[in-house]
């Protein structure tokens, strides 16, 4: 099983949520799971992780059984392996029990290593860092996630999950 994971904040909480998959070109989750957080960390420069990675856990804690691969709305290594960002720094928090695959919107010039995932018809590419696999097989599979556009299907799902969830200070749709 792999599971595709984001947060959406709303002052001092935020919704973290989750969604499994059996196989890379699925195109809907076996599985969803939406966790309100209360109390999250302000937001400190150079140190998200430190408000992100609790919601993360706490996804992680709805799993039945730990996922294979965890992908996350971000960089694994914000330069190489002795500067963690919020992928790294999650799979050690969870020992290494399931290899984590970073999928970042805009580039960080520092970020290495780092691959270019270019999907659909789209020019602008994702770039993708992983720690736990691969980094050729982690853009091998974000490159066959479902969808024609940039964006995988259950990337766009699990951030609509945490936006969409009425605690998260939106209205209900």
């Amino acid at each position: 099983m792999y599971l595709c994971v984001d947060v959406d904040y709303r002052e001092d909480r935020a919704v973290a949520a989750g969604v499994m998959f059996r196989h890379w070109t699925d195109d809907r989750p076996c599985s969803e799971s939406v966790v309100p957080v209360d109390r999250v960390q302000p937001y400190e420069p150079g140190h998200f992780f430190r408000r992100e990675l609790p919601c993360l856990l706490a996804v992680l804690e709805a799993c039945e059984s730990p996922p294979e691969v965890i992908v996350i709305d971000g960089y694994v290594w914000l330069g190489d392996d002795q500067a963690p960002g919020l992928g790294a720094h999650l799979y050690r928090a969870i020992e290494g029990r399931s290899a984590v695959i970073g999928v970042a919107k805009t580039r960080f010039l520092s970020a290495r290593p780092v691959e270019e995932v270019r999907r659909g018809s789209s020019r602008v590419p994702l770039y993708v860092t992983a720690v736990g696999l691969d980094l050729a097989e982690s853009a091998r599979c974000i490159r066959e996630m479902h969808g024609p556009y940039r964006i995988p299907t259950l990337l766009k799902r699990v951030d609509r999950l945490c936006r969409d969830h009425p605690i998260a200070g939106r209205p209900e749709s």
